[in-house]
């Protein structure tokens, strides 16, 4: 797989849209052993417990108070993969680059590529996350903060991808999820939002790239899915970041209303510096998101999961 190329069909325009626009794309990675049964039953017995998400929510309708954090206990590895294909259950595995080092070459390889084909494209920072999905899951409107693509292995799922700027993400919402005051699927969403969206079937064997932040959500054909993302980070990517983090900052504490985008010269360096005392003091742990676990998966249970007395995690 390393020495043939990833993506199948990428052409010069590709290079223009990057980053800016939706990428739609073929590629081969559904055909890689990485992603057999196997595989992601060996990748989720060895994850550790900080790298992974095990999460269910209402089926149908929009409704993130719905969603619940779970674990995987005891369970083998094709066990949690046949809870997920009966169940309600949504599966996150973080760090796979991590966890082994075949992941982190494809990483590697998908970077390499776009890094080849965008011209002075420097990425840094770059993960892959594997999820693993129930027929018919959603994953509820949200936004990221690296840059982010989605690369469809097996099932079928409808992809919504929202513009980047208001009313659909507005700078306060970033600013909440930057500084981990809120929990990126809490991203104010209305059902007339789907007028504005670009609508995707994403196919096995295919990817899709969107801009910045682009709002999305994900709801699954009725098959059991596997797919992963790929983040990642450049300059121009870690400015944004910083004025959204600083800007929430300044809000905070000094009650400025409407803080600006700043791009470069002093004003950009003066929110770097703010970022960096901020994160770097000790007051950035205290904002770190907690998350209910109340339930554990199972096989042999109604939609792949029981009950169990809930607890508290930090990551």
């Amino acid at each position: 797989m390393a020495h043939e190329p990833i993506l199948q069909n990428w052409s010069s325009k590709h290079a223009e849209l990057f980053g800016n626009h939706i990428v739609h794309l073929k590629h081969r990675l559904h055909e890689s052993p990485l992603f057999s049964n196997d595989a992601l039953a060996r990748l989720i017995e060895t994850v550790p417990r900080e790298h992974y998400h095990v999460n269910t929510m209402n089926q149908e309708v929009h409704d993130p108070k719905s969603w619940r954090d779970g674990e995987i206990g005891d369970a083998s590895g094709h066990d949690v993969i046949e809870a997920v294909r009966t169940g309600n259950i949504w599966v996150l595995i973080q760090r796979v680059g991590e966890i082994d080092p075949a992941y982190q070459q494809v990483i590697d390889q998908i970077f390499g590529e776009f890094e080849s084909h965008v011209p002075d494209l420097e990425t840094y920072k770059q993960k892959m996350s594997i999820l693993i999905s129930s027929p018919n899951v959603q994953v509820y409107y949200h936004c990221d903060i690296p840059g982010q693509s989605l690369w469809q292995i097996r099932g079928r799922k409808k992809v919504y991808v929202y513009p980047n700027t208001a009313p659909f993400l507005h700078q306060e919402a970033m600013e909440r999820i930057i500084l981990n005051e809120t929990d990126e699927q809490e991203t104010p969403y209305r059902q007339w939002f789907d007028d504005y969206a670009d609508i995707i079937d994403l196919e096995p064997g295919e990817m899709l790239h969107w801009p910045i932040n682009g709002p999305h959500r994900v709801v699954n054909h009725d098959c059991l899915n596997v797919s992963f993302t790929t983040e990642h980070w450049t300059d121009a990517l870690r400015n944004r970041y910083v004025n959204h983090y600083a800007n929430g900052l300044l809000r905070r504490t000094l009650g400025m209303k409407n803080p600006g985008i700043a791009t470069s010269g002093p004003a950009l360096w003066s929110k770097l510096a703010l970022t960096a005392a901020h994160r770097y003091s000790g007051l950035r742990r205290k904002n770190q998101m907690t998350y209910k676990v109340d339930f554990r998966v199972d096989p042999t249970a109604p939609f792949g999961m029981r009950d169990i007395e809930a607890y508290e995690l930090a990551k």
